[in-house]
């Protein structure tokens, strides 16, 4: 094991022009500037260079631990361009951690499907519903996956990517490049249906009413209904509420993640501009990556996440503040 060199100690600029460190002069202490720098060097290289010694003497590797695999979960569409878009999702996350690992698991329809996905990990993986409230698939599907995966891997589970400002973002994005712009003689007559798949859980049809009302305020109060492709209130429906109002100039936000039918359908209804689904938009990216950070920040680090214990520096101090003292 090849041991450091002294100079490690002592940086440059601090040595004289022999490559010796400097010496008080005869009759004189250092300074105790000096003093508490050197002291303080001398601790933190210590710190480092002990942190990489095991117990047996051996060093340590520099390099550190792999970070877990982000497994996004999409739903599924017999769409053929949902699987595009997703795919343009997470090539965005990807240029946002380079080197993270990212995989992709579906509900249903699409290959590969969420438990094939999780057979092919080992080790530990943050699972990313790219689903937008909590719903069925959330509470149930997901969890079942992950209890019949195998004790290969260690997974938590983000949670979903709705409601959240980010997806407002992508839904006001989404309408700007659909055409969406007020001014004073149209605002009071203007009005957003945001049209989502719909959930029996209440909690789901919670999370997509916050999105409404998130979405009303990026948009300077105009009122936003939500409606839903599979439940009540329906498009018609929150159309012919929001008429009632006085808004015939109603835009269709739409609340999915990628092309499908109930995209499609909602938007066939619109009676003035329909948005693109959120898809790649640049927000959407930026949240799942979030959602996964999210679940990292909140778990404790494992021991090999952590590295080994440093001897600690704070104790080697007052041993050498002592040793200086009486030098």
């Amino acid at each position: 094991m090849t041991e450091p060199e002294t100079s490690h100690f002592f940086p440059h600029g601090h040595f004289s022009q022999h490559g010796q460190p400097p010496t008080p002069l005869p009759g004189r202490p250092l300074p105790l500037d000096s003093t508490a720098q050197l002291l303080t060097r001398i601790t933190a290289q210590l710190g480092s260079q002990l942190s990489r010694v095991r117990l047996n003497g051996t060093r340590t590797s520099m390099t550190p631990a792999a970070r877990p695999a982000l497994v996004a979960v999409a739903h599924g569409s017999r769409d053929f361009g949902a699987l595009r878009t997703v795919g343009a999702l997470l090539e965005r996350v990807r240029e946002l951690r380079p080197g993270l690992d990212v995989r992709l698991g579906h509900i249903e329809l699409n290959h590969p499907l969420l438990p094939d996905t999780l057979a092919g990990l080992e080790g530990e993986a943050v699972v990313v519903p790219l689903l937008l409230g909590r719903g069925h698939h959330v509470k149930h599907d997901i969890p079942h996956a992950l209890a019949t995966a195998g004790r290969h891997l260690s997974a938590r589970v983000a949670a979903p990517l709705g409601p959240h400002p980010l997806l407002v973002e992508a839904l006001y994005g989404r309408l700007v490049e659909a055409g969406w712009h007020l001014d004073a003689r149209t605002v009071r007559g203007t009005g957003v249906v945001l049209a989502a798949a719909g959930s029996r859980d209440p909690d789901s049809a919670a999370d997509t009413r916050r999105t409404a009302m998130l979405l009303s305020e990026r948009l300077g109060g105009v009122p936003v209904l939500p409606a839903y492709a599979s439940a009540s209130p329906t498009v018609p429906e929150a159309l012919r509420a929001l008429a009632a109002r006085g808004r015939h100039r109603v835009a269709i936000a739409s609340y999915f993640t990628a092309p499908g039918r109930f995209a499609a359908e909602s938007a066939a209804k619109a009676p003035w501009i329909a948005a693109a689904p959120m898809g790649a938009h640049p927000a959407m990216a930026r949240l799942v990556v979030h959602r996964y950070e999210e679940v990292l920040a909140r778990t404790p680090a494992t021991a090999r996440d952590a590295g080994p214990a440093p001897l600690g520096a704070s104790a080697l101090a007052p041993t050498l503040a002592s040793a200086l003292a009486s030098a």
